[in-house]
């Protein structure tokens, strides 16, 4: 129970990362506010971690991340219903892709307003709290912040961003005992994913058991093997550890 007592806020959790992270910090005895635009898949979520821990102390809030006052407020809505905050993983996340010749100021807008700017904007709003509760930030990036590909290059840039934000945030608030860290995931087997190559012919358990070439492991992540790092850096455990990029990527190759 290494969260016991404690309030976490995690965005994008009806996603893969997001989903399994929400189960693991209840499992460790967490109270969470789950964020995701998707209300249907929110809904979902829920009900199976319900289902599988009666005690779970869950709250839902169906909100575009995109928008700048969604921050306050989930911040305001957590406040109401638990009364302080200890953690905030910020893993809201779109795609686009577009080439760089071609990329649109209204993608450009869209892909930085919800993958880099939710984070900066939620990190402001929890940050009072934070500071009261000696809590801490898991940010999500990628292995494409440090590894960028033609054609998604909005995204990346924006993954790039969130190592930067990690460590200046970091650096502000170690005085006030607040830690900021970041994990980079490779290849993982989100139901982005599943879904994007069932239109190709390849079922889940089809990928799941194919050789990749894209890291040394040469294999998808499960999304609770992501989940697991984020509640180290959550937890206690991760005490003497801020400013850093932990590359959760089953060694990605260059």
């Amino acid at each position: 129970m290494r969260l016991a007592g404690k309030t976490a806020i995690i965005t994008g959790a009806a996603g893969g990362i997001g989903a399994a992270t929400v189960r693991r910090f209840c499992e460790e005895g967490s109270q969470v506010v789950l964020v995701d635009i998707d209300a249907d898949a929110l809904k979902s979520v829920m009900a199976e971690i319900e289902r599988d821990h009666a005690k779970a102390q869950l709250k839902a809030l169906a909100l575009d991340m995109g928008v700048e006052d969604s921050s306050k407020a989930i911040v305001d809505a957590t406040l109401s219903q638990f009364g302080s905050i200890d953690i905030v993983v910020n893993n809201a996340g779109i795609r686009s892709y577009e080439a760089m010749i071609d990329a649109k100021a209204e993608t450009w807008q869209k892909i930085l307003s919800t993958n880099l700017l939710s984070y900066a904007f939620l990190s402001r709003e929890a940050l009072p709290a934070l500071r009261r509760s000696k809590g801490n930030i898991v940010n999500v990036s990628s292995t494409h912040a440090v590894n960028p590909r033609a054609g998604m290059g909005q995204y990346d840039v924006a993954k790039a961003g969130i190592l930067s934000l990690t460590r200046t945030l970091a650096f502000e608030e170690a005085p006030h005992q607040v830690r900021v860290n970041a994990v980079c995931p490779g290849l993982t087997l989100t139901p982005f994913h599943v879904r994007r190559f069932a239109s190709q012919g390849k079922s889940e358990q089809d990928l799941r058991a194919e050789k990749v070439d894209h890291n040394l492991q040469r294999r998808w992540a499960d999304p609770r093997e992501v989940a697991h790092p984020i509640l180290w850096l959550a937890s206690d455990e991760a005490s003497f550890v801020t400013a850093a990029t932990l590359m959760v990527d089953g060694g990605t190759r260059v």
